[in-house]
């Protein structure tokens, strides 16, 4: 089980805390302008206190720094290799043999070892120490248990005092609304939370409210030499915005201990395990002790530690020695057992309020294993695997080629990949209600994973949770929930991670978006705390080695951002220096401190940002714009509105006829409706074309051209539904004629803006229509020949009608446009009238066709479902 506990803090004294305060201003909710307010009175700045280059320079080795930056090494290209050596894979004895090498000896190093090499580390400037502490324990256990930790609240010091969260971070309570008016909420980071306003009325004025977040969970750290598992407690500051703490190369998650694993010496089982539970309360309880004194300094308010479940306890009349005895009078209340909890003298703490719903562990894992089975046993193993065989692929996502039922190991992001497909794969298949009970809990779950949700965005959370509870009998009735091992049908519905789902919306006003709680980033942080340093150890004594792997990795860090950072700032005060020694008139701008800090970010974002962000079209689009000399024209990366376009700089066919292009993609018409697009370009220029009316064009007409080029695929990108400044994933639009693979083809669906009045996301599906993209083009004119119609890129697509919205699915019900001559209803437009990739997937019916493959389904079908569940920000711009 994974915990996640949000214990406010209050200012610890650090002087620093207020540096950087900034003052609110408006923001953004899903592009629209939002207005807010700040808790007045916090964060005060107390002075200039101890920046992380000036706790750099007082280190007992700081005398030595101002001769030489890099000591204890010789130089810059000593410490880069130092830094190498001990941030590698290699073994001691590895960097031994490494350092041996004649070519090495030739280096002008001041390490000839591995073990001189990390004495020399001992020397770096030290960050928290690590300690270790033998537990006592009321009952023996096989081994003594050995507490490994470091003091918290340093970690979080650390946390604060980092340059690189400088401007990412929150230091006092805000409320945001969606208008001037101040009428609707919006609830995204902690600080914007209800509870975080609560809380910082209960802190003396001018403090600045920390919220730590601890994280623990059991991992396994080998699958031989026994199967060893750690218990590492991360913490983290929620202060540093959700979009900076979650992203695992931010390292915004420090380990700050490793919890003992006992194994108890007791008959009873079951008392083995309340025995477990109490050890971790009372590990809890002495790291966390720091903590806790931070949190009562200077409290003015009445004791707030009275809340239910300590007086719960308080009232068992039995003594806790007595475990077994203890543990039974516990049951009334459904508590585990442990008498003293670690919380119980935590300032402002309560687990009605630390303990947030967690996205991965509760929701996504209940989804496989709750509504997946449901949907085996409404549609058989046989049935479900085979429909999901035949969705058509997208570029980028997990295709499920034989099925979802056999696979082994599913992890947090297949299921989430599966969750896109799910409604769709059994509409028509299972019954309408258990349809609409599985759909309401998906809407569920994607409506509370938003970063940012309204008072709004709530309330349709909870109607998608009542939806499900009002057709949840449907899953009863046919038999579908069934027990795990025996396979006999359950009519009742205790599921605890169901029972969960009912504290989410309360918890979204108390602790903002429940997204950022998630347990990706932490369950990922583990691979870099515990299972990586654990690789390189001998196999023995495992704690003791990860704690020395990472105060050595930690100091190698640290050291390197404070020595480029100290160059940096050297050579910017020198050539400030220059310039003022210079003429300058008394209006002329000093850009030098301007010059550092563009500096500073640079080094840090190499430092510490990740090393392979997804490709940002709307960037190379800005370049391209800004560049004089470009390449080619037109631009095969640009931008028109919200989406972004990319197109490979060489054509997949750089010369084609018309007529040829005509019968390799099977569409007759593209003659006469290449006619239509010049006749009305002329009269509309570059103004939105609608989609309708009568072909004006004979199929024969003559044009300006007779040669295209043509692409078999576009990349496009939009930006994030609720965070216009950040941009989404791309996805691939391919227009592909028949070949080996595809027979038919292999033809994606897009939404194709139609109505002028009516832009993507913000006005959803109105304006725009549902099409099948045929051919991605550009006319070749006539060489010497310059006309406006040749600059701009054009598609052919075929319209989808919207018969009607199924009520069970929430799905738009689509089918093949056709004219009155029988034929499809297709037309040329502008490449950049396109709004969005959409995934089209067949309607297979009660039973699919076992003819259908995933390369023909699509073909062969007359009938469809616009998929809005396969992208979160799809189905928020679908949602309205």
């Amino acid at each position: 089980m994974d915990d996640h506990f949000d214990g406010p803090n209050a200012d610890y004294d650090n002087p620093e805390i207020g540096e950087g305060v900034e003052v609110f201003a408006p923001t953004t909710y899903a592009g629209h302008f939002c207005r807010g307010e700040q808790f007045e009175g916090a964060a005060i700045v107390y002075g200039i206190g101890d920046t992380f280059l000036r706790r750099f320079d007082m280190d007992r080795h700081a005398f030595h720094r101002q001769t030489n930056m890099y000591y204890p090494f010789a130089n810059f290209g000593d410490w880069e290799m130092a830094n190498f050596l001990l941030q590698s894979n290699l073994s001691m004895r590895e960097v031994d043999n490494y350092l041996s090498l004649s070519m090495t000896k030739k280096m002008p190093l001041s390490f000839w070892t591995a073990k001189e090499l990390r004495g020399r580390i001992e020397d770096l400037p030290k960050g928290p120490c690590w300690k270790v502490r033998i537990v006592p324990t009321r009952h023996p256990t096989t081994n003594p248990v050995q507490l490994y930790w470091r003091d918290p609240l340093e970690c979080i010091e650390a946390l604060f005092n980092h340059p690189f969260y400088a401007g990412k971070m929150d230091y006092s309570p805000f409320r945001v609304f969606t208008a001037a008016e101040r009428v609707m909420r919006v609830y995204s980071e902690w600080m914007s939370s209800d509870g975080a306003w609560d809380l910082q009325t209960k802190v003396p004025a001018g403090s600045t409210l920390c919220g730590v977040i601890l994280s623990s969970d059991k991992t396994n750290i080998t699958n031989v030499c026994g199967g060893k598992v750690a218990h590492p407690l991360l913490i983290s500051l929620a202060n540093i915005r959700m979009n900076v703490r979650n992203k695992g190369s931010s390292h915004a998650f420090l380990l700050t201990a490793l919890m003992p694993i006992a194994e108890f010496i007791y008959p009873v089982t079951r008392i083995r395990s309340v025995l477990e539970a109490r050890l971790f309360h009372a590990c809890l309880d002495f790291v966390l002790e720091p903590l806790k004194k931070a949190a009562q300094f200077g409290r003015m308010m009445a004791d707030p530690l009275g809340n239910e479940t300590l007086r719960q306890l308080e009232s068992i009349p039995c003594d806790p020695d007595d475990v077994e005895a203890y543990f039974d009078a516990c049951a009334q209340f459904r508590l585990s057992g442990v008498s003293r909890p670690f919380w119980r003298d935590w300032l402002l703490s309560d687990p009605h309020r630390f303990l947030t719903p967690e996205c991965l562990h509760h929701w996504h894992r209940m989804s496989w294993d709750h509504d997946v089975k449901w949907c085996k046993c409404a549609l058989g193993s046989e049935e479900l695997d085979f429909r999901f065989s035949l969705l058509p692929p997208i570029t980028g996502l997990r295709q499920f080629k034989s099925g979802i039922t056999k696979l082994k190991q599913v992890g947090g992001r297949t299921q989430r990949d599966v969750q896109r497909y799910l409604v769709v794969v059994i509409a028509g298949a299972a019954h309408p209600d258990v349809v609409a009970a599985v759909r309401a809990l998906t809407e569920f779950r994607y409506l509370a994973q938003a970063p940012a949700i309204t008072e709004e965005g709530c309330e349709k959370i909870a109607a998608a949770l009542a939806e499900f509870h009002h057709y949840k009998q449907a899953i009863i009735d046919g038999g579908l929930r069934r027990g795990d091992q025996s396979g006999s049908i359950l009519e009742h519905w205790e599921i605890p991670k169901l029972e969960l789902l009912q504290s989410v919306v309360p918890s979204i006003s108390q602790v903002g978006s429940v997204l950022q709680w998630s347990a990706d980033t932490t369950e990922h942080a583990h691979i870099e705390v515990v299972k990586d340093p654990a690789s390189r150890t001998n196999n023995k004594d495992y704690s003791s080695q990860i704690c020395r792997h990472l105060d050595r990795i930690e100091k190698c860090r640290m050291f390197d951002t404070a020595v480029r950072l100290r160059g940096t700032a050297e050579v910017g005060s020198s050539s400030s220096a220059v310039e003022h020694d210079g003429d300058q008139s008394d209006g002329e701008v000093d850009h030098a401190v301007d010059d550092v800090d563009e500096a500073e970010a640079a080094v840090l974002n190499d430092l510490w940002a990740p090393k392979q962000s997804r490709s940002d079209f709307f960037e190379i689009a800005a370049k391209l714009l800004a560049s004089t000399t470009l390449s080619s024209s037109p631009l095969r990366t640009f931008v028109r509105g919200s989406t972004a376009f990319h197109l490979n700089f060489r054509p997949a066919v750089r010369r084609l006829s018309v007529d040829a292009a005509a019968e390799k993609f099977a569409i007759p018409d593209l003659r006469s409706a290449l006619g239509d697009y010049l006749a009305l370009y002329n009269c509309l220029g570059r103004r939105i074309r609608p989609f309708g009316g009568a072909r004006q064009s004979a199929q024969d007409i003559p044009l300006p051209f007779e040669y295209l080029q043509i692409w078999y695929k576009v990349r496009i990108q939009q930006r994030v539904y609720h965070d216009r400044a950040s941009t989404a994933s791309a996805y691939t639009i391919h227009a592909q004629p028949p070949n080996g693979h595809w027979k038919y083809g292999r033809y994606d669906a897009a939404i194709l803006q139609v109505d002028e009045g009516h832009d993507w996301p913000d006005s959803g599906l109105t304006g725009h229509a549902v099409v099948e993209v045929r051919l991605i083009m550009r006319p070749r004119p006539p060489k010497g020949i310059n006309v406006p119609w040749a600059n701009r890129f054009l598609v052919y697509v075929r319209r989808f009608d919207v018969v009607n919205v199924e009520p069970s699915t929430h799905l738009h019900v689509l089918k093949r446009a056709v004219r009155a001559s029988g034929s499809y209803f297709g037309d040329v437009f502008p490449l950049d009238q396109i709004s969005s990739f959409a995934h089209v997937v067949p309607r297979f019916g009660e039973t699919a066709d076992k003819r259908l493959t995933y390369m023909n389904s699509f073909h062969a079908s007359q009938s469809f479902y616009l998929n809005r569940y396969f992208d979160k920000d799809f189905f928020y711009t679908t949602n309205h």
